[in-house]
């Protein structure tokens, strides 16, 4: 497996792993599949390959098949510029647990960290996705606040 930074040519790819995403993982996004499969190629294509900068996305591929993703949404104002959000953030259900989250995490904090104008990085997952607050855990996150009924679900 392999992490890379996502380029235009991966646009499909990408899309279709997230729509899986919001089909397969629903609570962890505030998206929902019908609602990005509506969404123009542009759309796909500007969320990885932003040619402001303000954005990057990073793939784990086994070969030629892109298994796990996550996005970073750089803050456009001058007062938040100094903040980005992780976005997007999946695996595929049959490559958990062989590192490719970790990795992807690993990836997206590199990036940030090259960038000197980012001094912090938010998230936001679900309470009782246990799996993936033990992994953002490991890899520095802390918990600095709860929203109540942030998402509704069936």
């Amino acid at each position: 497996m392999h992490i890379t930074l996502l380029k235009p040519s991966n646009a499909k790819q990408y899309r279709e792993l997230m729509l899986e995403a919001y089909q397969l993982a629903a609570d962890a996004f505030t998206s929902t599949a019908q609602e990005r499969a509506a969404e123009h190629e542009d759309f796909w294509i500007k969320r990885i390959a932003d040619p402001t900068s303000l954005s990057a996305a990073f793939g784990a591929f086994q070969g030629q098949d892109l298994l796990g993703t996550v996005a970073l949404e750089v803050s456009k104002k001058p007062k938040t510029k100094h903040k980005a959000l992780v976005v997007g953030m999946y695996v595929t259900p049959s490559a958990r647990g062989k590192g490719a989250g970790r990795a992807l995490i690993e990836a997206i904090v590199e990036y940030a960290q090259s960038n000197e104008q980012l001094f912090m990085l938010t998230l936001t997952v679900t309470e009782g996705n246990e799996s993936a607050i033990d992994l953002y855990r490991s890899c520095g996150f802390s918990t600095f606040g709860v929203e109540p009924m942030a998402i509704l679900t069936p």
